[in-house]
């Protein structure tokens, strides 16, 4: 899926609100594309704040996280560690549907938490990339609206790791399909 030197990993995270901060990340999950290399995890919350929309969607409880989530710093030291594993002398790529939400609270968690990003800047977005594969405009890049031949047979279903998965079968498709263009 990927040159020798770079290691893409799709992640998925579920939140309680639009922003890391002022909202928690309540789980995050990764799988290296080509593998079956994965990792899940659910956080205790920040603090209350919450969207009930987000919660509805996510099917997770605040005060249920509490209890059974991992603290941030903890989650984030063991994701980080399992980038490192993974990555050795590879630079490793997020890739995300719709990216920049996602980045940014994985970017915020390892920053406010770890000190730094293992991830860095570097990102994927499969948005952007179908869109430039079709030459469609944004709104024809909902899921629901991608031709078949990149739909995964993993189906999301907001468990960050399911939707990690399955976004990144949609991203190994692409990439193959880009690659015929490009011969």
């Amino acid at each position: 899926m990927a040159t020798e030197s770079d290691l893409i990993i799709s992640v998925d995270v579920e939140t309680s609100g639009p922003i890391p901060g002022e909202y928690s990340m309540l789980s995050l999950g990764a799988w290296i594309l080509g593998s079956n290399h994965e990792f899940y995890v659910e956080f205790q919350p920040l603090n209350d704040n919450a969207v009930p929309e987000a919660l509805s969607v996510t099917g997770f409880s605040l005060d249920a996280l509490r209890e059974s989530g991992k603290s941030p710093k903890i989650a984030m030291a063991e994701f980080g560690t399992w980038i490192e594993e993974h990555a050795r002398d590879r630079k490793p790529v997020m890739a995300g549907f719709n990216v920049g939400f996602d980045w940014s609270f994985v970017n915020w968690y390892f920053h406010r938490f770890m000190g730094a990003n293992p991830l860095g800047f570097t990102s994927i977005d499969i948005k952007s990339l179908f869109m430039g594969l079709a030459g469609c405009s944004w709104p024809e890049t909902k899921s629901s609206r991608i031709p078949d031949r990149f739909q995964p047979t993993t189906k999301a279903n907001h468990n960050a790791l399911d939707d990690a998965k399955a976004q990144g079968e949609m991203l190994a498709a692409m990439i193959c399909a880009s690659r015929r263009i490009a011969e």
